[in-house]
């Protein structure tokens, strides 16, 4: 039922753009036989947001993971620097969120560790929305910010770094199995913002999976219970995506993950001085439009990764 409302919701989508775009045509051919300009770029706008919508439509048919729609958790870790890398992260989280609000996904802080003097030192949110973990597996990896740093009064420029870490929601198709003996599971109060009940009681909690390394943290509720079960779900997405990327020859290197924020496994690289460059280090794809990136306008680096996977890692 599930797979037959989601090809349901695709052929509906198709339809309607194809239904507005030739009433625009027409909107557009009155607009130009009676000399009406308001109209006419009335048409304009609506056939170039239609032609967006039908590009991200052609985008998601390249999603064909087991996972790809399925909501996702979307971590965030400050590299060295102190800081500067923090506030990096913070901007990062920023850019996400504004990402996945543009495309009306509901967005939950499951964690959120503040940094020092300003910034964060580690955040985890959920993202929840058709394909939120197709469109956001590409974005794994460290990300690289070249500025004026606004923390150093001889205005001098840093370099800063920030990785990025998406795995999917595991839904109750995928079945993962977790040994309690493979567990250790600890209590703490909570680091970031929240009510007087939530920081000042060890409702948080982190769950570390010994064979693997892994390490998951959720503080959202004040039910010690709850955070533990979403915990577990993060857990078990986490064990999940990292058997994906081994299975699938196109994906990101796993290790990318363990290895030192820096200059190692870089994806993506922000300029902000002396000139303007956001770049993806895999496909080439770069914009002069540091602000729209920054502000959540990712479709465009997210889909030419997808694209480039899809064609065995060729450039287009």
């Amino acid at each position: 039922m599930r797979e037959q409302t989601h090809l349901q919701n695709s052929i509906d989508a198709c339809e309607n753009i194809e239904r507005e775009l030739s009433d625009n045509i027409e909107l557009l051919k009155m607009g130009e036989e009676e000399g009406d300009s308001a109209i006419t770029s009335e048409a304009e706008e609506a056939i170039r947001n239609l032609a967006q919508r039908a590009s991200q439509m052609e985008t998601q048919g390249l999603f064909s993971g087991e996972a790809d729609s399925n909501d996702c958790f979307l971590e965030i870790h400050a590299g060295a620097g102190g800081t500067e890398s923090c506030d990096w992260a913070a901007m990062l989280l920023r850019m996400y969120t504004r990402w996945a609000e543009q495309h009306n996904y509901k967005v939950e802080f499951i964690e959120e560790n503040s940094g020092e003097e300003a910034g964060i030192k580690s955040a985890t949110i959920k993202i929840s929305g058709q394909y939120a973990y197709g469109w956001a597996k590409t974005e794994s990896g460290v990300h690289r910010l070249v500025r004026i740093s606004p923390f150093d009064s001889a205005n001098r420029r840093h370099t800063s770094f920030a990785s990025v870490w998406v795995y999917p929601v595991i839904d109750e198709t995928i079945d993962i199995e977790i040994e309690e003996k493979d567990l250790q599971v600890d209590t703490m109060r909570s680091g970031g913002a929240g009510g007087q009940h939530v920081n000042k009681t060890e409702s948080a909690i982190r769950i570390t999976h010994i064979p693997t390394g892994i390490v998951v943290k959720c503080q959202n509720d004040r039910s010690q219970h709850r955070n533990r079960a979403e915990a577990m779900s993060m857990l078990k997405a986490r064990l999940y995506e990292l058997e994906l990327r081994k299975k699938e020859e196109a994906a990101m290197v796993v290790e990318a993950a363990k290895s030192e924020i820096g200059w190692g496994s870089q994806i993506r690289s922000y300029v902000l001085h002396p000139y303007q460059m956001v770049k993806d280090l895999r496909t080439g794809f770069e914009t002069s439009d540091t602000n729209g990136v920054l502000d959540g306008d990712l479709d465009r680096f997210m889909s030419t990764c997808l694209s480039q996977r899809a064609t065995g890692g060729k450039r287009k």
